[in-house]
């Protein structure tokens, strides 16, 4: 038996803090480039002129040739051959930044599937599979891309490219495709959170630019939100798409598209039952705030959605669940409000009377809420008999000395409301 399963059978702690010790060994490592690999070797690249060296009318082939030679890939997991190669291209990389944030009228026709190749060439490969089977991103250190030193100009490269005000989208679109998008978004998927905010960043920049685009891109998140929640519950790139949409939300035209409105009830309210959600819980109640900004009818929806998943053994996801319906609550409408008080608060009553003493916290900090206080304070008649049982058997039995004062101050709001 080895020890380490022997360590397994006997103490479930050690089983832990083994694995956990095994993958923070594991810190970098290389999408392009497999250990061991056996791809030929790649070819020496020299330095070519610089571009601010030449004519204006030499500068377009060399910003060609420049590209081109861009295309080579290295091994980075190889600490010590093509040393020189691999910073002539990371100094040409860096000269192209430069060039097309500097330089107006650079964007001719021919150079843009020049400019896709390279991007696609350094940036588009299959993810591998996590090298941490255990791998808990709560936890533990992301594995780092150990090519980062080429891709994040290259990610520069591009984002410059996209914004560059000769950028001419109607050219574009040959190139950056509905194929192009995909590949993008299998990208998010990477550990490396340095790339996932690149991504984050250049997406963005492609809704923003490209109309046709738009309806592929949300139904591709849709896709991976929905593979996320009912199949692997694994995706790194969760918050970051989650970001995204939030700003798209906030752009949706009124009326609400029955296509965005199913997004709502079908995507992001059944994310809040996955394990993970900890790990994008913030982008996601901004999300539905956002929605219900735009749509205050779809309060109503929201909330009895959520009651309905509320969390029965984690308390951690319990407080996250009251922290989003404080955010939905400080926009709630007076009328949405009447609506759904007496379900809400019922749960309410719950966490304050849960033997957890962030719960039952966090539920009693609601009256700390200017608006929120307004609005029980209107509706004190149907409130108070729900809430009162609670509040007062916690001032008479809770365990937590702090939660007993809360509730003693809570019953005086309320009883002085009420007169």
């Amino acid at each position: 038996m080895s020890a380490i399963s022997a360590c397994e059978k006997v103490d479930g702690f050690t089983r832990k803090s083994v694995r956990k010790a095994q993958r923070q060994r594991i810190c970098q490592g290389s999408s392009q480039f497999a250990a061991n690999s056996c791809r030929p070797a790649p070819p020496e690249i020299s330095a070519l002129p610089q571009l601010k060296d030449v004519s204006s009318t030499e500068q377009q082939e060399l910003f060609v040739q420049k590209l081109q030679q861009c295309c080579v890939l290295f091994d980075f997991l190889d600490s010590v051959t093509d040393l020189k190669s691999k910073e002539t291209k990371r100094a040409t990389l860096t000269e192209l930044v430069e060039y097309v944030s500097t330089n107006r009228g650079v964007l001719v026709e021919p150079v843009y599937p020049e400019i896709t190749s390279m991007v696609t060439t350094n940036l588009f490969r299959t993810l591998p599979p996590s090298e941490n089977p255990d791998f808990d991103p709560e936890e533990d250190e992301p594995t780092l891309e150990v090519s980062w030193p080429h891709m994040q100009l290259v990610y520069e490269f591009f984002l410059r490219f996209l914004e560059n005000p000769d950028f001419q989208p109607s050219i574009a679109k040959r190139y950056i495709d509905q194929k192009f998008v995909l590949q993008l978004l299998e990208l998010f998927d990477s550990e490396d959170p340095r790339e996932r905010e690149f991504l984050k960043t250049v997406l963005h920049r492609i809704y923003g630019k490209f109309l046709g685009l738009r309806a592929f891109i949300r139904k591709q998140i849709n896709n991976i939100f929905l593979k996320f929640i009912y199949e692997t519950e694994h995706f790194n790139g969760v918050a970051e798409l989650l970001e995204i949409l939030g700003s798209i939300i906030n752009g949706f035209a009124l009326p609400l598209k029955v296509e965005h409105k199913q997004f709502l009830l079908k995507i992001l309210i059944p994310l809040h039952t996955v394990k993970a959600l900890a790990l994008f819980h913030a982008q996601l109640a901004y999300s539905v705030v956002q929605f219900l900004e735009k749509d205050p009818p779809l309060t109503e929806t929201v909330i009895r959605g959520l009651l309905k998943i509320w969390p029965k053994t984690c308390s951690q996801k319990e407080v996250m669940f009251l922290g989003e319906i404080e955010e939905i609550l400080d926009v709630i409408e007076p009328t949405q409000f009447k609506k759904i008080q007496e379900p809400l608060f019922k749960q309410i009553s719950k966490c304050i009377a849960s033997p957890h003493f962030q719960v039952a916290e966090r539920a009693l900090y609601f009256w700390n809420n200017e608006y929120i206080l307004s609005l029980i304070e209107e509706n004190n008649a149907k409130i108070l008999p729900i809430m009162f049982g609670s509040l007062y058997r916690i001032s008479k039995e809770h365990w937590n000395p702090y939660a007993f004062t809360l509730s003693l101050i809570r019953i005086r709001i309320m009883l002085l409301s009420s007169l």
